[in-house]
């Protein structure tokens, strides 16, 4: 991952979830699972196994302000279905949730899932885990495909989630 070259993409290209949805092929993401309303989709610079960032469809900023209740709710019990998914497919020590971006870069509202391994030293969990200048995973086209294959299944098993 060139670091520079993914601050200018962000700040300066087009929104990365509204170019992956309409099938951008510049913005590649392996989708775990969706509904009308969400996707769940890989992070495509993981730095700890089964990363997934969750985004609503539309094109929403703000976590809070763009979102009446309702809607609100629904994203959350979207995050939390995909959260409970990664904790059974890579059984973490702790699942950190976060989201990030703003008005300068990466605006549309996406949630991070990051399962933290267990063993991680403490020095080297919470940020440092989640820093890409930290390093991130190597995932092959197919490692990427059968971990969304595995937690596609963890959420229909749950039964809570429908897709759409």
């Amino acid at each position: 991952m060139d670091l520079e070259v993914y601050v200018e993409r962000t700040r300066s290209g087009p929104c990365f979830v509204c170019a992956f949805l309409a099938g951008n092929p510049d913005y590649p993401h392996v989708t775990v699972f969706e509904d009308a309303d969400h996707v769940a989709f890989l992070d495509r610079w993981p730095t700890v196994p089964g990363k997934v960032l969750v985004a609503p469809k539309a094109h929403v900023e703000h976590v809070v302000r763009d979102l009446d209740e309702a809607a609100y709710s629904r994203l959350m019990l979207f995050v939390r279905e995909i959260a409970l998914a990664v904790e059974a497919v890579c059984g973490p020590e702790r699942t950190y949730l976060y989201s990030l971006g703003s008005q300068q870069g990466n605006a549309h509202l996406h949630w991070h899932i990051a399962a933290l391994p267990p063993g991680v030293p403490y020095p080297e969990q919470q940020f440092h885990a989640l820093m890409t200048e930290n390093g991130v995973l190597a995932l092959s086209l197919e490692q990427a495909a059968l971990m969304a294959a595995r937690l596609r299944e963890a959420v229909i098993a749950r039964g809570v989630l429908k897709s759409g």
